[in-house]
């Protein structure tokens, strides 16, 4: 439509005839020679167009061009300002001409020479309509929009304009096939008891009430990405049976002002009519961030007027009328305070992330629909696995088929599940990567330094492999199975940082020279020593003192919480723990030196070594960490 209204701006284009734009002074050259047979002003385009005579163009050389394509005209056109000045520079030139002629040929006839140089100019007067079919088209395109708009604002559709500020919120109800249940949400048992009580309380309300028991008005979430939050909200649509509103806290930010709390306005509104019922919001941060921090959004912010639509809808319910808020975040730190208050979340959920245990009850879930072999121990994986969340363990479970699939077999084996764990925590295998002799003998060193300190230390985590096989961005790696404790000693975390650095004291003992490659070491190290001393009081010098700032509220902040004095002191200490560290890492390798070479021989050779080469090389660990009974 908007090709057809330019064709109409441009009616007389037309791009099959060559046509020459010219000035005055071959024009004047044209009527001194006889060439032109006719010319038309056209007034909605200023221009003059001029078609030569048939004589010219058939026997002179430089018209030959307009032989084939345009023999009939016009050929040139002139652009001018106004016609009346035109028509009488014509006549000028022309009377010039006629006046120099008749000065040599005074016999002449003077009327028959101006009729050989006269031609006639048609004047073109008609206007131009292509502005205004184009304004008329954009009309037609506007008040075809707006019909539109109107009949989904009628029939209620998504689509339309007068619909945007209405609740995006899915309703899920007994009509709706939600296939999960609590069965389906494996560990998390806290806080799946928590919520397991608020759809008791929806399904057997006298139960509560009975006893003066009031509905909690809300419960939010909190706990790590991937713990199964969102799925434990999943389960509590399943298992209900009342309507279950379900969105983002993103649905309710949009570009144009007051949409968002008309948006909560009508959520509420509508969760109103079908009580009892839940209200999920997924990701609650995007619109309950603290207010106030945000120093650039000007007096009127718009997430912050969503937020407080949100507090007033919450609040203004009564205990009776069966509504309950859900919501999920992994940054409640940063949530406003007045929406953590009671009477709005009544109740803060903590979804941890699993233990043994509950690790292993998560495998058993996503194995469900894998072809399993019966030789694979999920306790065993549920081990190998510590600090992975639920979303980490379906992919360690999906990846595995995939690997197996890729290799042709038909059952998932324990050697694809292994492989899929490497792959999750340490990369994708660079198989193509071009490494020298040189840099490969330095990488087996500095892993194997790795490897032989973590092993001869008491605290330091038990060794499971160690690989120079690229990974990911690591040239190398070792895998750890870290005790998962609730409490951390500073005998434990020194050992930590001294087996960090076992592959940087590597280099140096052996080589005499260090690397870039134990940036990441460095980075850990720094970050673990700056917690001990900062966070968690571990210092002797700063004392028993922490500038831990669990609610957030620092976040912000263009000072820190200590003095310019106190930093220098914290800077030093933290370089203490890091250097004395270093030297018992380099202390530690000078006394088996020899086993580490034998260890990093034995690792260039095979490219992967696992605990039971460190075993035979430096014997048995004389510290084996407790176990529960």
């Amino acid at each position: 439509m908007v090709v057809a209204l330019l064709f109409f701006m441009n009616p007389n284009q037309n791009t099959s005839k060559v046509r020459e734009e010219i000035g005055s002074v071959k024009l004047e050259r044209l009527i001194a020679n006889k060439d032109i047979e006719s010319a038309r002003y056209i007034q909605k385009d200023n221009m003059v167009e001029i078609t030569l005579k048939e004589r010219s163009i058939k026997t002179k050389a430089e018209f030959e061009k307009f032989r084939e394509k345009n023999e009939k005209g016009p050929q040139f056109f002139i652009t001018i300002a106004d016609f009346k000045v035109f028509n009488e520079n014509v006549k000028d030139v022309q009377n010039n001409i006629v006046q120099d002629y008749l000065k040599t040929n005074p016999e002449v006839d003077e009327s028959a020479v101006r009729n050989d140089y006269n031609f006639d100019i048609k004047q073109d007067t008609s206007k131009s309509w292509g502005i205004e079919i184009f304004w008329i088209g954009l009309m037609i395109l506007f008040l075809f929009f707006m019909f539109s708009s109107f009949r989904g604002m009628r029939g209620g559709g998504p689509g339309g304009i007068f619909n945007i500020g209405k609740s995006r919120a899915q309703l899920f109800d007994s009509k709706t096939n939600d296939n999960v249940s609590f069965k389906d949400v494996a560990g998390l048992e806290g806080a799946k008891y928590e919520v397991e009580e608020i759809v008791d309380f929806l399904k057997n309300p006298k139960k509560y009430t009975e006893l003066g028991g009031k509905i909690p008005k809300g419960a939010l979430l909190v706990g790590p990405p991937g713990t199964g939050k969102t799925l434990l909200a999943k389960a509590v649509a399943g298992e209900a049976k009342v309507p279950f509103f379900s969105l983002s806290g993103s649905d309710f930010v949009e570009m144009f002002v007051g949409v968002g709390a008309s948006r909560v306005r009508d959520l509420f509104q509508t969760a109103k009519t079908k009580a009892p019922c839940i209200i999920f919001i997924d990701e609650i941060d995007a619109i309950g961030r603290a207010r106030g921090r945000n120093v650039m959004s000007g007096a009127n912010d718009e997430r912050e007027n969503t937020l407080n639509q949100l507090l007033t809808e919450m609040d203004g319910f009564s205990t009776n009328t069966g509504v309950i808020i859900l919501a999920a975040t992994n940054r409640a730190d940063i949530l406003d305070r007045a929406l953590l208050r009671a009477g709005r979340f009544d109740r803060q959920i903590h979804v941890e992330l699993p233990n043994a245990n509950e690790r292993k009850g998560i495998f058993e879930v996503h194995v469900r629909n894998l072809k399993l072999s019966p030789e694979v121990d999920l306790e065993y994986f549920a081990k190998q696995t510590p600090g992975f969340s639920g979303a980490d363990i379906a992919n360690v479970c999906n990846e595995s088929a995939l690997i197996a699939a890729r290799h042709g077999k038909k059952i998932v084996e324990k050697e694809d599940l292994l492989a899929a764990i490497d792959r999750i925590v340490g990369g994708l295998e660079r198989r193509g990567s071009m490494i020298s002799l040189e840099e490969k003998k330095v990488i087996a060193y500095h892993e194997s330094g790795h490897a032989a300190v973590g092993w001869l230390l008491e605290h330091a985590s038990p060794l499971v492999k160690v690989t120079i096989v690229p990974r990911g961005k690591s040239l190398g790696a070792a895998w750890y199975l870290p005790e998962e404790r609730h409490i951390t000693t500073t005998e434990q975390m020194l050992d930590e940082l001294t087996a960090t650095l076992g592959g940087r004291a590597a280099e140096e003992v052996v080589f005499g020279k260090i690397s870039t490659g134990a940036l990441s070491d460095l980075e850990k190290v720094t970050k673990q020593a700056y917690a001990m001393v900062v966070f968690y009081g571990l210092n002797e010098t700063i004392g028993n003192m922490s500038f831990y700032d669990s609610t957030g509220q620092q976040e912000y902040a263009l000072t820190k919480p200590y003095s310019e004095k106190t930093a220098q002191q914290i800077d030093e200490e933290i370089s203490k723990i890091i250097e004395s560290a270093y030297k018992r890492a380099k202390d530690i390798l000078n006394e088996n030196k020899e086993k580490l070479t034998q260890l990093a021989e034995i690792l260039i050779e095979k490219e992967v070594i696992f605990a039971e080469d460190l075993e035979a090389i430096f014997g048995a660990r004389k510290h084996q960490p407790e176990k529960l009974a």
